[in-house]
This record gives structure tokens, sequence and C-alpha cells, in this order.
């Protein structure tokens, strides 16, 4: 089941919440549905991402937990909160933030979806509990039209 509150308003947020799953299309349809069409492919890619790890490593595709998406347009960011009930997760820091150090060793199964999300997002952020992730995409700032010839 999916559930969804009313689409954000100025700095309201809008919540969709959904039992662990990985069929995602609906999610994110609705989640991108306000995005301009330029920005819609990456966008996808990489909330898919995310919402995979909530679903799939977060709640172990257990359908009685539920992934919680809350998604907003604030001073020219889009932003999306997802959260997971489970256990958490502890990502790797380093002083050097290139994409590329998320990247796992080539023989891992796992773990490229954290360079995507770099790759993908402006802001990338972990609650302490690692269970709730934050991203943020900057919108292109918007030029005034020049009244000169």
């Amino acid at each position: 089941m999916i559930t969804i509150s009313l689409r954000p308003v100025g700095r309201y947020w809008g919540t969709i919440s959904f039992a662990s799953t990985l069929y995602l299309c609906p999610i994110l349809d609705l989640l991108l549905a306000e995005i301009p069409a330029k920005l819609q492919a990456e966008l996808r890619l990489g909330l898919q991402e995310a919402l995979v790890n909530a679903a799939k490593h977060g709640n172990n595709l257990d359908p009685s937990k539920t992934v919680v998406v809350r998604f907003s347009v604030i001073d020219n960011q889009y932003w999306w909160i997802i959260s997971d009930q489970g256990s958490g997760f502890t990502p790797s820091s380093t002083s050097n933030e290139e994409p590329t150090d998320y990247l796992p060793p080539d023989e891992s199964e796992n773990g490229r979806g954290l360079c995507l999300l770099h790759q993908i997002f402006d802001q990338v952020e972990w609650n302490r509990k690692g269970t709730e992730l934050r991203l943020c995409k900057q919108m292109e700032s918007r030029r005034g039209l020049s009244l000169r010839r």
C-alpha cells in the first residue's frame, strides 16, 4: 500500500510511505512529477538507488516495514528525506569527498550506489542512527531577462 500526503507547497513537505518492495515505478513517478524533464532521468536513477537501499538493505524487504519519503522544494533546492525501519547504516567517511571515494573494491557485489548518490546529488547525508538519508539537488538559478540590446 502507498500512502501520500499533499504535494509540498512553499516550505511544506509532502510525504509518501510504502511497504518495503522493489516495485518502485509508481513511487518514482510520484516523486518526480514536478521535476523538470531534463533532470528526471538522472534523479530517477539516484532516487531509485536510495529507495532500493532503504527497502532492501534497511528493511530487508520485510513487507511489514515501511519506507517513508518526505520531499519539498526549498530555496531553489529539491529535498528528499528517505527513512527506513532498519538497524542503521554507517557510511565510510573520508576527508576527501570525491564521489569515486565511495566506490567499493572491484570484487564487491554491493556499494556502487553510494558513489552514484554522491555524483547525482549535491548533498548526501545520513542521520546518526543511519536510518534516514537526506538528499538535495540544487536547481539551476533562473537568470533575469536582460532589457539591454
